[in-house]
């Protein structure tokens, strides 16, 4: 089975975008493509076995948390003030380095929160409202088309990032099972969505 190697459309960029702490568009533009390479290379390896890609068989959630994980990782490198959070599932994602004893903090304020989802517009479930910069990475998965080799790549085709507050997020009511979620509501997406980083 062969299939492409995914870049990044550099023309997509949004010229007037805001960004915090010294990020740069090259720093989302290496991000993206370090997680492109990286499925590529797995890709290659594991359909040259005759297994599926790795698109195919991680669950939606499962994908979005490699995907925060990579990009939070890699944007870390590429930053020039921000790394990550030591603290195990701590927040925000990244920190400003040399801020937090250790760059390690349960619940810090300087940095950005990293989220990916497969939904378009980029509204997504987090833990809690926060007052917080936000980024929101959308990506699309191609599983369907027939043969497999056809399949599109996983491509990334929206980014927003916001500072955006605990008075933007709605409270979503909680199962009996379920974790307690905030999502942003209509004015807060429409928050997020003004600085658009990246759209495809």
């Amino acid at each position: 089975m062969s299939f492409s190697r995914n870049t990044v459309e550099l023309d997509k960029f949004n010229l007037e975008a805001v960004y915090p702490y010294q990020l740069r568009s090259q720093d989302f533009q290496m991000a993206m493509q370090d997680v492109y390479d990286f499925f590529f290379d797995v890709n290659e390896h594991l359909t040259g076995k005759g297994l599926n890609r790795l698109d195919d068989v991680l669950r939606p959630a499962i994908m979005s948390g490699v995907l925060s994980d990579m990009l939070t990782a890699s944007l870390a490198t590429h930053s020039r003030t921000l790394t990550e959070n030591k603290y195990f599932n701590g927040h925000p994602d990244l920190v400003v380095q040399g801020v937090y004893p250790d760059n390690s903090v349960k619940a810090g304020t300087d940095g950005v929160e990293i989220k990916t989802t497969r939904k378009r517009g980029g509204a997504v479930d987090t833990h809690g409202a926060r007052d917080q910069w936000m980024c929101v990475f959308v990506y699309r998965v191609d599983t369907e088309a027939e043969p497999a080799s056809n399949r599109i790549p996983m491509t990334f085709t929206e980014i927003y990032l916001a500072n955006v507050t605990t008075d933007d997020f709605r409270r979503n009511a909680r199962g009996e099972l379920g974790t307690r979620t905030a999502t942003l509501h209509k004015d807060g997406v429409k928050k997020l969505r003004e600085n658009w980083i990246y759209l495809v």
